[in-house]
């Protein structure tokens, strides 16, 4: 019962973060807001709580940002597939690069893709297929940077305080 409620109460605090950050920090391209604060906190998310609780806290921080404005629709697919996709390899490999390379690859490319149909149906975006990709990568690369470089410098305590094995 205690890690849980640790993994819930940091999957909070994370989501918080993504929501503040996703508001100051983000620019729009196209359809898309990008946000480089949500690939932040998908990929410590990611490493730190594990799959699973990643997904929880993009949907979470998806589900804020919309309720108050701040994101679209697009903020679903452009987050889940990257959290969990950081947090699995992470899981599988215990590399921090391993977890970068799949927040590009979830979100960037997978997110992009998923995140099309949804604005042709909803939104009436017109163009290709790879209409997202470009601005889903552009947050995903910046956002991949900044938490490589931030769970790389500060690696130590974080492992010790998550309790990663």
């Amino acid at each position: 019962m205690k890690k849980r409620t640790y993994k819930l109460v940091l999957t909070a605090i994370l989501s918080a973060l993504a929501v503040c950050g996703g508001s100051i920090f983000s620019f729009p391209i196209g359809f898309a807001k990008c946000a480089p604060t949500q690939s932040l906190i998908n990929i410590v998310s990611g490493v730190v709580l594990g799959p699973e609780w990643a997904v929880v806290q993009a949907l979470l921080t998806s589900t804020v940002r919309n309720l108050l404005g701040t994101g679209t629709i697009l903020a679903y697919p452009g987050s889940i597939f990257g959290a969990w996709l950081s947090g699995w390899l992470f899981k599988r490999f215990d590399k921090i690069w391993l977890a970068a390379i799949g927040e590009l690859i979830g979100t960037g490319l997978i997110g992009a893709l998923t995140a099309y149909p949804i604005a042709a149906a909803l939104m009436g975006a017109k163009g290709s297929l790879f209409l997202f990709v470009p601005s889903f990568a552009i947050s995903a690369i910046v956002g991949s940077l900044l938490a490589w470089v931030i769970l790389k410098a500060a690696w130590q305590p974080i492992r010790h305080f998550a309790k990663i094995e």
